[in-house]
């Protein structure tokens, strides 16, 4: 049992224990355990061997219709049939959880208590002594795996010229191994404050904001209204309006036509989740094939085509719908849906002036994003620093394009944090 707050030595030695020790993560905590308010508990991921096996026998027992729901239905009716039964079939005869597991626990996991919310959270510490803290934030349908091929660069850059990083990133109330939501009416807002108090207890009275998605709005909220602590913002996902009256540019007009279709004929999933939560949950919870549908969809939709065609693609969707299902946590993450502001509404919201960044921020276009915005929108929404174009990924960022990610951090704490 650590108590950071009265003690950060204690716990320096204690992380710089648990990157060295043999033994440093063979006990698993009991993450139910009842936890003082100021206490930091080390954590492990480890399913249970029966645990899955149990899921592979479910998907040894799932039948899928018959056939396409018409003939020639392509991708008109959602993913492709050829899609969801290839999926199953990987996930069934081929996939292997624990090399994952064990990617995931590379870095220390732990557990706090913060306002009565136990939150899960990976702390990748950098050994060396002018690392910036920076708190990297997933949205739906991510969870903390999101940034598994980032928190390690980042953290230990083999180049002693880039800036180096404390890496914490932690689970969504609701998501994997953080507590659900304890109340009707939790806000991203509530999460934000949750996050601040969060690295103010690892001893980080400064910080830097990684995010997308949902994340966006935590990250937007810290950079608006926690700006005594969180002094510097990188959003890779930022809805923003255009100016009016201007005409677009060629990648404007490209971006826009995407999103217009994605607004029309790709929110089934988000009504679903802001009206019937209850109804999706139930269905789904015990459901393997219905997780990966619903939570595959997105990964098959929102993310660069060259992309998807890599085996490691498949692994990335069916690991999250893999954490989901472990975890019993499909049904409480919907809760970003129903507690918070509509998809069309978004631009409008982050343009409200309390809303407005006024800590130095950044922002990368990922061409193949949801809502990709450009320069001119995201500008008129605070403080804008730092912004490139990519065109290489999408709403994944930090598993599409882990490279350009880091290399965008570092470029914008580079420019940035001494002046914070």
């Amino acid at each position: 049992m650590v108590r950071l707050a009265s003690d950060q030595t204690l716990y320096s030695n204690q992380t710089k224990a648990m990157n060295h020790s043999p033994h440093s993560r063979t006990t698993l905590l009991d993450p139910t355990a009842n936890m003082a308010s100021e206490e930091i508990v080390p954590f492990k991921v480890d399913i249970p061997k029966e645990e899955f096996e149990r899921l592979k026998r479910k998907l040894r027992d799932t039948r899928l219709p018959p056939k396409e729901i018409v003939p020639d239905a392509g991708s008109r009716y959602g993913p492709t049939y050829e899609w969801a039964a290839n999926l199953l079939r990987v996930w069934r005869d081929d996939y292997d959880w624990y090399p994952f597991q064990a990617q995931m626990n590379s870095q220390p996991h732990f557990h706090t208590t913060l306002d009565n919310v136990k939150i899960h959270f990976v702390h990748a510490r950098s050994p060396r002594p002018d690392a910036i803290p920076l708190i990297m934030v997933h949205g739906w349908p991510g969870s903390f795996y999101e940034f598994s091929q980032v928190w390690n660069p980042l953290s230990h850059p083999t180049d002693a010229s880039q800036p180096a990083f404390h890496v914490v990133v932690p689970s969504l109330p609701g998501f994997a191994f953080s507590d659900w939501p304890p109340r009707a009416g939790w806000t991203l807002q509530d999460t934000a404050g949750l996050f601040d108090k969060l690295m103010k207890r690892l001893g980080y009275e400064r910080y830097m904001i990684q995010t997308g998605d949902w994340g966006h709005w935590i990250g937007r909220e810290l950079g608006s209204k926690y700006t005594e602590s969180c002094k510097l913002v990188h959003f890779n996902f930022a809805p923003s309006p255009l100016p009016e009256g201007v005409e677009y540019t060629k990648r404007e007009k490209e971006v826009q036509s995407r999103v217009d279709d994605w607004l029309e004929n790709h929110m089934g999933y988000a009504v679903c989740m802001r009206t019937r939560p209850h109804t999706i949950g139930f269905g789904f919870n015990d459901n393997p094939m219905g997780i990966l549908t619903w939570v595959g969809e997105k990964y098959n939709e929102a993310a660069d085509p060259e992309k998807q065609k890599r085996p490691y693609w498949t692994d990335c969707i069916l690991t999250t719908a893999s954490l989901y299902y472990f975890t019993d946590c499909i049904m409480p993450s919907m809760l970003c849906y129903y507690e918070n502001v509509r998809h069309e509404n978004f631009a409008s919201f982050a343009m409200e002036e309390h809303n407005r960044v006024s800590v130095p921020f950044g922002y990368t276009s990922f061409y193949w994003d949801t809502e990709p915005s450009s320069k001119r929108a995201v500008e008129r929404t605070g403080n804008l620093v730092y912004y490139k174009e990519r065109n290489d990924g999408g709403h994944y960022a930090a598993l599409e394009d882990p490279e350009g990610i880091i290399e965008d951090v570092r470029e914008l704490a580079a420019q940035e944090w001494k002046h914070s």
